[in-house]
């Protein structure tokens, strides 16, 4: 968490004055609702995607206006949203180690708070008249969707290339951090060519925070995620496909006949791990995911020198670095 603190200094008072105005964005006349969300915001993670915000704002400007915590207060209210929802489809009942809120109040009043959640966004956006913001963060929860759905549809026919892996996690995963970021300059540099770099430079980074991901499922680190969660939910990650493409036709049918047949068996799961080490999958996946980090790098070289440069150079090695 050392770093997280030192990625958050040069914006910690934004942090801070965002956090009051995020509590009172998620305010309902529903007893029930306000229940719940003091929940969330009391087991709120680090903060990442408001932290892409600000940092991104203050490097372009020097300053954050009230754009910038429409925008902030807009992601984390979209994400939060995504999150309560992701629990309902999964069937999840734990996250971040609390329990999920369909555990705590079932599925019914989950997608209820989810919805809610995502109304208010919406909401914060028009209120404020802040269209451009709107804009920005519908197509991404748009592009979300979509990557789920392709995602499912692949997972059951299983005819995953690289390029169609790469496009589920740009929509499913990258399109949330790229709004982050474009939604930072857009708060104070509307209307520029900044809009769309930092959109590339926050795509970028949430490529290679994605591919890092499904390196822990490989049981690189204790991250309390069961290893081979991918393999059993039939999901085709970056070293798994590498391992396919190195395989001879009767590898290929044992590979794909495991993760179809036999995802649920411990023993078969293990064998696959240990082919797809063998196979290279993890250096292969890694030696991407470092490709991503640089082209994110030499977005930010664009830029003079400052606090706030240096922390989101911090935050790019923080993806691919992070131990959990």
């Amino acid at each position: 968490m050392k770093i997280v603190s030192q990625i958050r200094e040069p914006i910690e008072r934004e942090m801070e004055l965002f956090e009051e105005k995020f509590h009172k964005s998620m305010s309902s006349k529903v007893a029930l609702f306000n229940r719940i969300t003091y929940y969330i915001v009391n087991r709120k993670g680090k903060q990442m995607r408001p932290m892409f915000v600000f940092l991104t704002a203050k490097l372009l400007n020097g300053e954050v206006n009230e754009r910038t915590y429409c925008g902030a207060s807009i992601i984390e209210l979209i994400h939060t949203a995504s999150l309560v929802h992701d629990d309902v489809v999964d069937d999840s009942h734990k996250r971040r180690g609390f329990f999920s809120i369909n555990a705590l109040w079932k599925n019914k009043i989950a997608v209820l708070v989810g919805d809610f959640l995502f109304s208010k966004g919406v909401l914060v956006a028009l209120e404020n008249k802040d269209y451009d913001l709107l804009h920005i963060i519908s197509n991404a929860v748009r592009d979300m969707s979509e990557g789920e759905l392709l995602q499912i549809e692949k997972a059951r026919l299983l005819d995953i290339t690289e390029e169609v892996y790469y496009e589920i996690i740009r929509q499913k995963t990258a399109t949330l951090i790229a709004a982050c970021c474009s939604m930072g300059a857009c708060s104070v540099r509307p209307d520029s060519e900044e809009v769309e770099s930092f959109r590339r430079f926050g795509e970028l980074c949430g490529m290679a925070f994605q591919i890092k991901d499904d390196l822990f499922d490989y049981g690189a680190e204790k991250i309390g995620k069961p290893t081979g969660i991918d393999i059993k939910e039939q999901k085709m990650t970056l070293p798994l496909i590498y391992a396919l493409n190195q395989s001879d036709k009767e590898k290929k049918r044992w590979l794909i006949n495991s993760i179809k047949n036999h995802n649920k068996d411990k023993k078969r799961v293990k064998e696959v791990i240990a082919y797809v080490k063998e196979k290279g999958g993890l250096e292969y996946a890694v030696e991407k995911m470092l490709e991503f980090k640089d082209k994110a790098l030499a977005i930010l070289d664009n830029y003079p020198d400052s606090e706030y440069k240096n922390a989101l150079i911090l935050m790019v090695n923080y993806v691919v670095d992070r131990k959990k």
